[in-house]
Formats: structure tokens, sequence, C-alpha cells
């Protein structure tokens, strides 16, 4: 794997850390929209994720066969995702925010370390 995307996939870890952090507040889908404070850590959760699936697609133009070797993670749903931030933000769906963070991140967490640790040859 190139240097450059080792990197990208430090930043996606770090992002992915600072996302769980962020959600450990987050109990129920509407805690992200009942307040200023709900409202702000679903904006920090979503440049995160924006910035995830920018990272990924930045992944693909650098080596677009290197997600092959990892199938179990649906790359695609994540850059779509990167997308749908991007461009039709206001119609962001906070239930959607809620599920990726609760049962997405998680399994994505262990896809980067993988990645990771195949990189060092552990």
């Amino acid at each position: 794997m190139s240097e450059e995307i080792y990197e990208r996939f430090e930043f996606i870890l770090e992002s992915i850390v600072i996302i769980q952090t962020r959600f450990e507040k987050i109990k129920f889908p509407d805690d992200l929209i009942n307040s200023q404070d709900g409202i702000t850590i679903l904006d920090s959760i979503a440049m995160r994720l924006q910035a995830i699936g920018d990272n990924i697609k930045s992944v693909v133009k650098l080596d677009s066969n290197f997600l092959s070797n990892f199938p179990d993670t649906e790359w695609n749903k994540i850059m779509k995702m990167r997308d749908v931030i991007s461009h039709h933000y206001e119609g962001l769906d906070h239930e959607i925010i809620f599920n990726i963070c609760k049962n997405k991140i998680p399994e994505l967490k262990l896809s980067i370390e993988l990645i990771l640790i195949q990189r060092n040859g552990v």
C-alpha cells in the first residue's frame, strides 16, 4: 500500500474515533435534533462522515483495485453517503446518521484497523 493510502486510512480511523466520542452522549435519534447541542453533534458527525467518504474516494483514485481486497465493507455506500451529505445536506435524515453511528461505524472501525494492521505486516 502506498504511503498516501496509508495516511488516508489513518485519517479515517481518527475520524471514526472522533465520531464515536461525540456520539457517546446520544441515546436516541431525536437527541440529534432536540437541542442546540444535539444539532452541533449532528453537524460535526456529518462533516466527519463526509471526510471519510472523501478519503475513500481518494483511495479509489490512487488505486482502483485496493478496496476489492476488503469486500466485506460497503465502500460504495460510504462514498454515496458522502455525496448525500455534500449535495443534499438539507434533506439529511438524523435517524440515518444515528443508525450509521450506532451500527456501521463500529464495523467500519474494525475494517480500517484490519487494513492498517495488514499494512504494517502484523
